[in-house]
């Protein structure tokens, strides 16, 4: 045998013995978990790559972006954007002054559709707190952001990263399941601890960033658009080579699992020449938004039904049925309203659609 043929063999048996230490659980977490700073640049540099355009990352306006994280909670960019939302809030409330001298039913009529009106309310709120305690500057301060109405860790995060680079961590549900299959972590993500671990990690990963508005931006767009739910794309993901998931599609963990509830949701139509009799909502979800009046529990039997329709909220699924019944107000917040003036009323969605359609009506009535 030749000395070259030697070497070779050599050489073989040296990688494969390099190959089977690598399987150890230690030595693949060493070969993996590589360091913040390399996963912090290779976010960067594919973020800036890759970045999707979006209005609230052409201004570090924090009122502008902060407009945009309250309308994103529970509620998908796609919404946001291709109905308009956040185009017609920003033309008609450009300002924090012009929301604060806004009345709520212009805000609540503005909001219609996006539903969890609560954060149209914060909004609100908030900008009647900054003109009158900030002279309308939005505080660059943590405490005093915190202490804003509405505020949580995340909000205050996202708008102090995004409109001030300062280096505030964040986490939302992409981000939760990035770092969870990043660090390959079965620490449930809705659990106290696990919510405790992935601030820390956060907070690690941007220490190591050169941009926080850059850094957080990424880690959020990676869990929108390759971290996805469910199977991810691996082969794209600029971080694979550090990220120590063996089976990603089963992270995050979460102890809590939605479960639905059916809920039957009984209203009447009546309309009359001073117009249609509709009820404002007192309860903390709808406040101050109008409704068609709740159908009374002591009737003998129901009456014919105009319209039946579902729609989902929270954990919640309800069928909404409404019906003709000649009802006299059951209500104090309830009055006739002109068919003119229905239109500038806030009103839940559903019951837009479902007004809408009765008021579309011949003279029919569907099957109870």
């Amino acid at each position: 045998m030749s000395n070259a043929n030697r070497e070779i063999i050599a050489l073989v048996s040296a990688q494969r013995v390099i190959m089977k230490k690598s399987k150890s659980p230690s030595a693949r977490q060493e070969a993996k978990s590589g360091s913040s700073s390399a996963i912090a640049a290779a976010l960067a540099d594919w973020f800036n790559a890759h970045g999707r355009d979006y209005p609230w990352r052409r201004t570090t306006d924090p009122y502008a972006i902060l407009v945009s994280e309250m309308m994103l909670q529970q509620t998908q960019i796609s919404t946001v954007l291709d109905r308009g939302y956040y185009q017609r809030w920003m033309e008609r409330f450009p300002t924090l002054q012009s929301l604060a001298d806004a009345d709520e039913t212009s805000v609540l009529r503005t909001w219609e559709g996006l539903g969890y009106y609560r954060r149209s309310r914060f909004l609100h709120q908030l900008a009647k707190v900054t003109v009158a305690e900030h002279g309308g500057l939005f505080p660059q301060d943590r405490e005093t952001v915190r202490a804003l109405p509405g505020i949580g860790a995340y909000t205050c995060g996202a708008v102090l990263s995004f409109a001030f680079n300062q280096p505030e961590p964040i986490v939302d549900g992409n981000i939760a399941r990035v770092l969870s299959r990043l660090f390959n972590e079965p620490t449930p993500v809705d659990s106290t601890a696990g919510q405790k671990l992935l601030w820390e990690r956060a907070k690690v990963l941007l220490s190591r960033a050169e941009s926080p508005r850059c850094h957080n931006s990424a880690i959020m767009e990676l869990g929108q658009t390759i971290c996805r739910t469910g199977q991810p794309d691996c082969l794209r993901c600029p971080v694979k080579r550090w990220c120590l998931a063996t089976e990603p599609a089963k992270l995050p963990v979460k102890d809590k699992k939605t479960v639905l509830t059916d809920v039957t949701e009984r209203v009447y139509f009546h309309h009359a020449r001073k117009g249609v009799l509709l009820q404002q909502e007192t309860g903390k979800r709808r406040t101050g938004l109008w409704k068609l009046p709740t159908l009374p529990d002591a009737l003998p039997e129901l009456p014919p039904v105009l319209h039946r329709c579902s729609y989902g909220i929270t954990r919640y699924k309800v069928t909404l049925w409404v019906h003709d019944f000649d009802g006299k107000p059951q209500h104090e917040n309830s009055r006739f309203v002109p068919l003119s003036e229905l239109k500038d009323l806030p009103m839940p969605s559903p019951y837009r659609r479902a007004l809408t359609a009765v008021l579309a009506l011949s003279d029919f009535h569907l099957a109870n």
